[in-house]
């Protein structure tokens, strides 16, 4: 069964299969290819696990204990989801050398789907909180250890790599007894010792990271105030001389320009605020799980606003000034303003999403399987 497992990509982990050539000769290289090859090797996963579940629980952890490991390690539940279902009492052996259970991998190798499959039966969860391993480590131990550098690869940015670890963290935490919160292994270290050490390298990264990314993202809001509050003072077809009102004041086009132009010169500074909150924040380890990403996301979001408005102050400053004699150039100026707004959502916007959803969206935490365990 383990031959069945194999290592999709550098970035993740997938069931494929060593399996004879008859199942493979249907499956392409195509993304419908590979979930075709998926299904079958699913289905031969679970006519081995019926073949095997007339042996006894001892003979069947000999064959499952390394398929176990392996699909716990990669984070395939559909293998362990299957294994579980024939034997329900395997998940009470130990499947490792150091003395861990699969939950302890689970979270070892921060494989989110396995630890959900496995939290979500009530009758076994609380089996695991208070166990350590032969190395005294509880499980609050194992989430405070670095993750496999796979598992961080699949994370864009350094600081988005901090907040998932910390928010393994404290999804343990939360699941633990209190007293193993501050018990120690056999090296001395409490889980909080343990996350600080095993962290110092990735929140130097995250700092930098995240400083870089203010720092470049400040220019460009400073740059924009400036231009958009000396356009308030300056505004396009100067004023009467007679009463010192604009000039096209009773133009729709003025209005929309006046708007968009106190609309920009607001956000650019918001936006400057938050990313100055960035550059001389403390950068605690906690400061990673909300108060740094929510900055940032409130930053990038008002820049964005700043850049749009700015583009739509310049059109009508363009319509104002050229409308009447010289029409051509709206249609030229008009795509031209659209650059720097498309060039901001396909350069920031990925970003901007990831950190959306890895700070205010559902999470990896939750249920896994509508299947009934016993």
């Amino acid at each position: 069964m383990k031959n069945i497992l194999r290592p999709q990509s550098t970035n993740g982990y997938d069931i494929e299969s060593n399996i004879p050539q008859n199942i493979q000769s249907g499956a392409t290289k195509s993304i419908e290819g590979r979930r075709l090859l998926k299904q079958q090797a699913l289905k031969l996963v679970k006519c081995l696990c019926k073949e095997i579940s007339s042996l006894s629980c001892m003979e069947a952890k000999g064959i499952y204990n390394d398929a176990m490991m392996l699909a716990a390690s990669l984070g395939i539940h559909e293998v362990v989801e299957e294994i579980i279902e024939t034997h329900p009492t395997i998940i009470y052996h130990q499947t490792s050398v150091s003395g861990q259970y699969l939950f302890h991998v689970a979270v070892e190798n921060r494989s989110e789907h396995v630890y959900n499959l496995i939290y979500q039966m009530s009758d076994h969860k609380h089996f695991y909180s208070d166990f350590t391993d032969l190395n005294g480590n509880s499980l609050l131990h194992l989430a405070a250890k670095l993750a496999p550098s796979h598992k961080l690869n699949e994370i864009s940015g350094a600081a988005l790599q901090m907040q998932r670890e910390i928010q393994w963290y404290k999804e343990v935490e939360k699941f633990v007894h209190p007293h193993s919160r501050e018990c120690l292994n056999n090296d001395g270290e409490s889980p909080k010792m343990v996350f600080t050490e095993e962290h110092k390298i990735l929140k130097k990264e995250g700092e930098k990271w995240m400083k870089g990314t203010a720092t470049s993202c400040t220019i460009a809001a400073a740059l924009i105030a400036t231009v958009m509050f000396g356009a308030a003072i300056t505004v396009p077809g100067g004023n009467d001389n007679s009463n010192g009102f604009p000039m096209f004041s009773e133009s729709s086009a003025f209005i929309i320009f006046a708007i968009s132009d106190a609309v920009s010169l607001f956000t650019s500074a918001t936006s400057l605020l938050m990313f100055l909150a960035i550059l001389t924040s403390r950068y605690a380890e906690e400061d990673f799980l909300y108060a740094l990403p929510k900055r940032l996301i409130i930053g990038l979001g008002t820049l964005f606003l700043s850049i749009s408005s700015m583009m739509v102050a310049f059109s009508a400053t363009v319509y104002l000034v050229f409308a009447r004699k010289e029409a051509w150039v709206l249609i030229p100026g008009g795509v031209l303003a659209c650059l720097p707004v498309a060039s901001f959502v396909l350069l920031q916007f990925p970003l901007f999403l990831d950190l959306v959803y890895s700070t205010y969206g559902p999470g990896i935490f939750g249920k896994q399987s509508n299947r009934p365990f016993y």
